[in-house]
C-alpha cells in the first residue's frame, strides 16, 4: 500500500480543527476536497475518525489516541523540508577538515582564534595538499574545504578567490646577491632551490630566463615553501616565496627578500569546497570566517 503524505497533513488538520469547514481553510482547499481526503482516511485507517454530534463533529477514541502523534510526525516531516536556518556557533560541535598550502597555514593562528571566539566546540584539521588540485578530496569527503591554488577542479567543486599574492626571491643575509642590482644575469648564475611538491625542477622562471639566452641551476627540489626557506637559511641557494602570504616566515628566519628581475605570474589563493555543502549552515559559517580571515589578516 503506497502512503500519501498528504493525507497526513490533512488528517492532522481534522483533527486540529475538529471540522472539515475549518480543515479546508487550514489547507486551503475547498471543502468537497477536504471532504474527499476524510473519506480516504477513514478508508486507509478503517475508522471514522470524525462523526456527527449534533451540529458538530466529534473525534472517535482512535483519532484521539493518535492526535498527538500525527501532529509529531507532520512537524518533523515539515522540518525536513523545511531549509535549514543559520546555525548556533555557540552549540556548533564539528571539527572541520582543511586542505591548505604550507603558506595558506600561516592564517591557521588567526583563522582558529576567529573561530573559537564564537564557536568554542568546533575544532580545525589541517592536511597537507596532495600532488594534485583536482578535487578528489573534496568529492570523496576527505576534507571539507581546500584552501590553496585551485588551477583544475572537478565540474562540482566550488571555487572562490581569496587572494592574489606575488612571488619574491629570498636569499640569506650576507648573500652576495643581496648586494648590487639583482639582474637576470646574476639570478640565473646562482644556485636554486625550488618549491614544488611534484618535485618539478623548472617554471615560468625558467622560460623567461631561457628567452634572454640564459639558465639557472636548481641544486634541490623540496615539497613546500617553508622547507625551501630553511634551505635558503641554512645555504646559498636562492629560494622563492609568495610575498603576503610567506612573509612572516621570511622575517622569522632573519632571511632577504628581493625583487625578482622579472615579471612572475601572481599567486591566486582561492577555497574550494564540493556543491554539497553550499546549503550546509554550518560550512557556510565556516567560509565566511575563512573569508573575513584573509580580507583583515593579509
Amino acid at each position: 500500500m503506497q502512503f500519501d503524505l498528504n493525507l497526513l497533513v490533512a488528517l492532522d488538520a481534522l483533527l486540529e480543527e475538529g471540522s472539515v469547514g475549518g480543515a479546508a481553510r487550514r489547507l486551503h482547499l475547498s471543502e468537497p476536497a477536504t471532504s474527499r481526503a476524510l473519506g480516504r482516511i477513514r478508508a486507509a485507517t478503517g475508522d471514522p475518525i470524525l462523526v456527527r454530534s449534533g451540529r458538530s463533529m466529534v473525534p472517535t477514541p482512535r483519532a484521539q489516541a493518535i492526535r498527538t502523534e500525527v501532529h509529531a510526525l507532520v512537524e518533523r516531516a515539515q522540518a525536513v523540508f523545511t531549509p535549514p536556518g543559520a546555525p548556533d556557533p555557540s552549540s556548533l560541535e564539528r571539527t572541520f577538515t582543511l586542505l591548505a598550502s604550507d603558506v595558506a597555514i600561516s592564517v591557521g593562528p588567526a583563522l582558529l582564534a576567529r573561530v573559537r571566539a564564537e564557536a568554542p566546540k568546533v575544532a580545525l584539521r589541517f592536511l597537507a595538499e596532495g600532488s594534485g588540485t583536482e578535487g578528489f578530496e573534496l568529492r570523496d569527503g576527505v576534507a571539507d574545504l581546500d584552501i590553496g591554488v585551485a588551477d583544475r577542479t572537478l565540474p562540482e567543486i566550488r571555487v572562490e578567490p581569496l587572494l592574489t599574492d606575488h612571488v619574491v626571491a629570498v636569499v640569506r643575509p650576507g648573500h652576495p646577491l643581496a648586494a648590487g642590482p639583482l639582474t637576470r644575469e646574476r639570478f640565473a648564475a646562482a644556485q636554486h632551490v625550488s618549491a614544488s611538491r611534484r618535485g618539478h625542477l623548472t617554471g615560468p622562471i625558467d622560460d623567461d630566463l631561457g628567452a634572454h639566452g640564459l639558465r639557472r641551476t636548481v641544486a634541490m627540489a623540496v615539497p613546500t615553501f617553508s622547507a625551501a626557506m630553511f634551505v635558503v637559511a641554512g645555504t646559498d641557494l636562492v629560494g622563492l616565496m609568495p610575498w603576503r602570504l610567506g612573509g612572516p616566515t621570511v622575517a622569522a628566519l632573519g632571511l632577504v627578500a628581493l625583487d625578482p628581475p622579472m615579471e612572475l605570474p601572481s599567486i591566486e589563493i582561492s577555497m574550494s569546497w564540493h556543491q554539497r555543502y553550499d546549503a550546509d549552515g554550518a560550512h557556510g559559517w565556516l567560509r565566511d570566517r575563512v573569508r573575513e580571515t584573509f580580507d583583515q589578516n593579509l
